[in-house]
Parts: structure tokens; C-alpha cells; sequence
């Protein structure tokens, strides 16, 4: 079993190794058996992401969970507020962020996608590569919530209804699997959505154990990774974006706490680097010269203007310091996370 694995994820041949073939075979057995982002036995959970979590400051995290319990937050939302709650030790929380999920679920067609895209105000776009985007902006935060939890002490509680909803799950991760040509074609003009994609993949290949769906994953972080600028800015329909620069540095962390890959790793730093670059002393995200939030250049689904998302640009931060011992990035993240609340 181990072997497969080796040569499944280190890609060689069975052949006289080279020493960099006998180094990528040192570093995943030294992985599978318990390194720094592994587990010490097959099948136990990755608990990387969960111990982190601990330590997430309260004003970064508390945003969300909604303010008043019974709230239905179709797609991903519902999943975020899972995610919280579990990090939160809130059981009663995480009860009724179940529900979301479970509304969510509700909406699933025939072929494993979501009638309408998830919610009501989707019904006008069901063309099939949008059905499949809107998919897999799901599925990444459902997978990311699931492995959560399931490193938590809370695993036991929602044991068997992660298993009874793992039919509906293969069949979404089927659905998106079908429709990954459309994903290139469709969004490959902005990586974050491509890292956003990698991410449903891979961490939906883990909940299912499913190599296929982590090759997908593979592919689609190549794929992001050629959308870079000179000086290492994720780009975004041909420029720099403050916001989604930092969403593509926080999917691909959230991806590689659980899929190590060192290249994409290395890529968040010059990333992160210009992002820092982007926040003004009062916490306010600069907007100028971006080529689609803050500026009127793109409106949402619901025809509003698209703004800064300042609730990922301060996670993408915290995360980036408590990673990198750089206490600087998560005060900026507490820095953000403040304006953004005195201006809302």
C-alpha cells in the first residue's frame, strides 16, 4: 500500500533511481509515517489544520458564524460556519451549521450537481460549466470542513452523518470530475479559481479517498501556478488583484496543509510580500490598479459591483504568519479584520 502510494505521488518508474527520485521517495515515506503534514497511520486524520485553528484569533474567526442561530447559509457559507464552530469547540453551532449543509444538499440533481447552482438566486445560470463552478466552490469549503472535523474531538458526533452524506458527496465529486474541461476554458483567465478548483479536488480526494481526484487537483495547481506576473502576483484577467491575490494564497494554503506541495508553497511568498504592500496603515485595502474588486470593473452575480473580500484578505494573513512565524502578517490581518468592521 505504501509502495502504490510512493509511486503514485513521487511519479517515478520502476527503475535504477536517481538521487532526486530516492530524495521525493525519503521525503513520502518520512510523510506517510507521520512528517510534519502527515498522520502517524493510514487513515487517521491530518490534524495540521485543526491544531492551528486553535490559535486563530477570535476577531478573524467569529465572522463566520452567523449572530443569530437558525440561520440558512446555502453552498459554502454553511460550510465556513461548520468550520468555525468546530475550531470553536461549539457543538450547538456546529448542529445548525449541519443544516446548511443538509439544505445544500437538498438542492443536488440527478447528475450530482446543484438545480440552479445552490440557491435560489442562481436559477437564471445553469449552463453546465457554471453548474460545475459553482459545484466546486462547495465542494472546497465542504471537503476543508469535513477534514476538519474529523480531526477534532467532535468527529465522533458527526461520524455517521459525514458517512451518510458521502453517496451524495461522490456524486458531486463525479460531477465536477465530468465537467473538469470546462474549468480551464471558463476561469483559467483568474487563479484563483483554479486554486479554488484544485482545492474541491484534493481535499474531496481525501474525505473519499479517491487518487483521481487528487491528479485533478494536481493539474489545476499547475495550471495556477502559470498565472503568475514577473514579480510572483497571482494574476487575474491579465493583472494584479489585492483581493484575489490573497484568495489564491489562502485556497492553496488551505490545500496544501493537507497536499503538501513545496512549489506552490514557495509561490505564496513573493505573493504575500505584495500583498503587505496593499494595506494601508489604518487597515484599509488599497484598490487602485486592480483589475476586478474595488473599482467597479466587475459586477457579481446579483449585478453589485464586486468589492474587496477584507474576511479572506485577513485569514489569508493570519494563516501566512502563523505559518511562517511572522507575527507582522497577522497583525496586519488584525489590522484588516478591524476596519473592516468599523466600516461595514
Amino acid at each position: 500500500m505504501i509502495q502504490s502510494a510512493i509511486w503514485r505521488r513521487c511519479g517515478s518508474q520502476r527503475q535504477v533511481w536517481s538521487f532526486g527520485e530516492f530524495a521525493c521517495y525519503a521525503f513520502v515515506v518520512a510523510w506517510l509515517i507521520g512528517g510534519p503534514f502527515g498522520s502517524a497511520q493510514a487513515g487517521e486524520p491530518i490534524r495540521k489544520e485543526y491544531e492551528l485553528l486553535l490559535k486563530i484569533p477570535s476577531p478573524i474567526v467569529k465572522p463566520m458564524i452567523p449572530s443569530r442561530p437558525g440561520t440558512m447559509i446555502f453552498g459554502r457559507g454553511g460550510c465556513r460556519y461548520l468550520t468555525a464552530a468546530v475550531v470553536t469547540g461549539d457543538q450547538a453551532r456546529a448542529d445548525d451549521a449541519w443544516k446548511s449543509i443538509e439544505a445544500t444538499f437538498a438542492q443536488q440533481a440527478k447528475d450530482g450537481g446543484l438545480e440552479g447552482g445552490g440557491g435560489p438566486w442562481y436559477k437564471a445560470f445553469n449552463a453546465h460549466g457554471v453548474r460545475v463552478e459553482n459545484m466546486y466552490f462547495f465542494l472546497q469549503e465542504l471537503g476543508h470542513a469535513f477534514l476538519v472535523v474529523q480531526a477534532s474531538p467532535m468527529e465522533s458526533h458527526f461520524h455517521d452523518r459525514i458517512e451518510a452524506v458521502k453517496p451524495k458527496l461522490r456524486k458531486a465529486c463525479d460531477f465536477i470530475q465530468k465537467g473538469y474541461p470546462t474549468i480551464i476554458p471558463k476561469v483559467g483567465h483568474t487563479a484563483n479559481r483554479l486554486l479554488i478548483a484544485a482545492k474541491a479536488f484534493g481535499l474531496c480526494g481525501l474525505v473519499l479517498d479517491d487518487p483521481r481526484l487528487e491528479a485533478s487537483s494536481s493539474l489545476l495547481v499547475k495550471a495556477a501556478l502559470k498565472r503568475r506576473d514577473k514579480g510572483g502576483v497571482f494574476i487575474e484577467r491579465g493583472g494584479r488583484d489585492s483581493s484575489y491575490n490573497a484568495v489564491s494564497i489562502l485556497m492553496g494554503t488551505h490545500l496544501s496543509l493537507y497536499l503538501p506541495n513545496p512549489e506552490l508553497e514557495a509561490a505564496f511568498i513573493p505573493a504575500m510580500a505584495w500583498l503587505k504592500t496593499r494595506i494601508k496603515p489604518t487597515g484599509e485595502i488599497e484598490v487602485e490598479g486592480n483589475t476586478r474588486t474595488g473599482v467597479g470593473k466587475e459586477r457579481s452575480k446579483s449585478g453589485v459591483p464586486k468589492k474587496v473580500n477584507y474576511g479572506e484578505v485577513s485569514q489569508t494573513l493570519w494563516y501566512y504568519g502563523a505559518l511562517h512565524d511572522d507575527p507582522g502578517a497577522i497583525a496586519l490581518g488584525l489590522k484588516v479584520e478591524e476596519y473592516r468592521r468599523s466600516n461595514r
